[in-house]
């Protein structure tokens, strides 16, 4: 009889959503461009789920310019307007608004000599968070979501409340929230056991 694969429930059935969570979700990332990307993408999931944005992903990436932040903030004001109109992304203005405000929040820390990857890193002291979560036992933000969360606004952030800064923790493997009996658990935990953020590739 084949053995079933244990996964966390909140990935359900949905082929796209299990490949993002047996292949993506909770693997740490180092990149500043790809955190920049991510941060403002959970910043657009506010009020719906994931799944609908995870859909909407090559949309945002074709209307904001692969999330580059140079090539965001040079785009034209009018050029907002068009994207109330594009049904690759979620037309909701204060959303598609904050997107512009991060990427000239993302410059000006750069132009302080501050690295993204740097700043995000260093609310978990620069290592991911390794925890051994049971159903029912993952919570929603904590101390250093909040801690996060206040910094990022301080910045020039926004869509970047608590609840939104410990979802983006959990993505991008600054927090391992994989179940103890979820699949990806151990392999994820190994992998954070030999991150170091200033190590290329």
């Amino acid at each position: 009889m084949a053995t079933t694969i244990k996964r966390c429930g909140w990935c359900g059935t949905h082929a796209d959503y299990v490949q993002y969570h047996d292949e993506v979700w909770g693997r740490p990332v180092k990149d500043s461009r790809e955190l920049f990307e991510k941060l403002c993408l959970d910043g657009q999931q506010a009020g719906l789920s994931w799944l609908t944005v995870l859909r909407k992903q090559a949309g945002y990436r074709q209307a904001f310019c692969d999330f580059v932040p140079e090539r965001i903030v040079a785009l034209p004001e009018q050029y907002k307007d068009e994207l109330m109109q594009n049904p690759g992304i979620i037309r909701n203005r204060l959303k598609i608004e904050s997107i512009f405000k991060n990427a000239r929040a993302f410059l000006k820390l750069q132009e302080q000599g501050i690295e993204f990857n740097q700043f995000l890193w260093q609310f978990s002291d620069g290592q991911p968070r390794i925890f051994s979560r049971q159903g029912g036992d993952v919570p929603t933000s904590d101390e250093v979501s909040d801690t996060m969360a206040k910094a990022l606004k301080k910045a020039g952030f926004t869509f970047v409340g608590t609840t939104i800064c410990y979802a983006f923790m959990q993505a991008v493997g600054m927090v391992n929230d994989h179940l103890v009996d979820c699949h990806c658990y151990q392999p994820v935990s190994d992998q954070m056991r030999t991150f170091n953020l200033n190590s290329y590739p």
